[in-house]
């Protein structure tokens, strides 16, 4: 597996355990009193961001991402949806890649 590839799982799977922190866990223990909810999933996430940033900094040296990419990518897994976002850059990024622009024969 490519390291753009791993990045991008790692990516999707911190997302989703951002959402499932904040809209499941969250709620769980502020409306109906279950503290153990958020210290599970807040475990589960802090690991899979640990391993996101890793795998960011892992990538940067191969893919590569700029500089500027690499702190827009970080940025944006702070936020809600963010990952989702980064994924799509990462996505536009792979296809510009395998564009090959046509030789014009003279």
């Amino acid at each position: 597996m490519s390291d753009m590839k791993k990045f991008r799982l790692i990516n999707k799977i911190e997302g989703y355990s951002y959402l499932l922190l904040l809209f499941v866990a969250m709620p769980l223990k502020y409306i109906f009193g279950y503290a153990i909810a958020t210290k599970i999933f807040g475990m589960v996430h802090g690991l899979l961001f640990i391993a996101f940033v890793y795998q960011l900094v892992m990538s940067s040296a191969t893919v590569p991402f700029s500089k500027k990419e690499a702190i827009i990518f970080f940025i944006a897994s702070l936020l809600p949806f963010g990952s989702f976002y980064t994924d799509r850059l990462c996505a536009k990024k792979e296809l510009e890649k395998e564009v090959v622009p046509a030789t014009v024969e003279a």
